[in-house]
C-alpha cells in the first residue's frame, strides 16, 4: 500500500546512518533486538493511557525496523537467521503494542477491534510465511506491517478517538489482506499445478 517511491526515499534518507552503523560494526541483529524495546514501551504507554507517547515509540521502533534491514544490505550481512529473528521480533513487537491497546480499551467495544486487529495482523504474516514454506511467493496485500504501524502511529498521535478508528480500520483491513493473500496464493498454486 505504501508506494515504492516513498519506501525508497526513506531508505535513501537513512542510508548514511546505516553506513555509519556498518562502519561502527553494529550488528543488524543487535538493531533488531534494540527495536523491540520501544515497541514494548509503546505497549506499556498505551496501557497507561499515554497514547501520544505510544505513537512516538512506535515510530522509534519502526525506525529500527527499517535500519536493521538496511544495515544488513549495506554491510552485506544478510543471513537466514537474521531474517528469521527480524520476522519473529516483529510479531512480538505487534503483540506488545496490541496488548497495551487491549488494556487501554479493556472496558469498551474497541477491545474487540483490538483482538480482531491483532488476529488479522498475525494472520497476514502467517499466510506469507506458510506460503513461502510451501515454495510460493506471497508479498502482496493492502495492509502489511508498515501500513498497520503507520495507521496506529497516526491514530495515537491524533488522540484516543482517532486511535479507536485506526484500530477498527486495521481490524477490518488486516483480515481482508490475509484472505486476499490466501486467494492469490491459491491462484498461483493452481496455475503451477500444485
Amino acid at each position: 500500500m505504501i508506494p515504492l517511491s516513498i519506501r525508497l526515499k526513506f531508505r535513501h534518507i537513512l542510508e548514511p546512518l546505516a553506513r555509519a552503523f556498518v562502519a561502527g560494526r553494529v550488528s543488524p541483529n543487535a538493531l533488531t533486538l534494540i527495536g523491540l524495546l520501544p515497541a514494548i514501551a509503546a505497549g506499556y504507554a498505551f496501557a497507561g493511557g499515554m497514547v501520544r507517547l505510544g505513537g512516538v515509540l512506535i515510530g522509534v521502533s519502526g525506525l529500527f525496523d527499517l535500519l536493521d534491514g538496511l544495515v544488513a544490505r549495506v554491510g552485506n550481512r544478510q543471513t537466514d537467521f537474521g531474517a528469521l529473528l527480524d520476522s519473529t521480533l516483529d510479531r512480538f513487537a505487534e503483540i506488545a503494542i496490541f496488548i497495551g491497546l487491549a488494556i487501554l480499551f479493556r472496558e469498551t467495544l474497541t477491545l474487540y477491534g483490538v483482538i480482531l486487529a491483532l488476529g488479522g495482523s498475525l494472520m497476514v504474516s502467517y499466510v506469507r510465511a506458510r506460503a513461502e514454506g510451501l515454495g510460493s511467493t506471497c508479498d502482496s496485500g493492502m495492509l502489511q506491517r508498515p501500513e498497520r504501524l503507520i495507521i496506529v502511529l497516526l491514530g495515537a498521535l491524533l488522540g484516543v478517538s482517532f486511535l479507536k478508528w485506526a484500530i477498527w480500520v486495521i481490524a477490518l483491513l488486516a483480515n481482508v489482506t490475509a484472505i486476499e493473500r490466501l486467494i492469490r496464493v491459491r491462484a498461483r498454486m493452481r496455475a503451477a499445478g500444485q
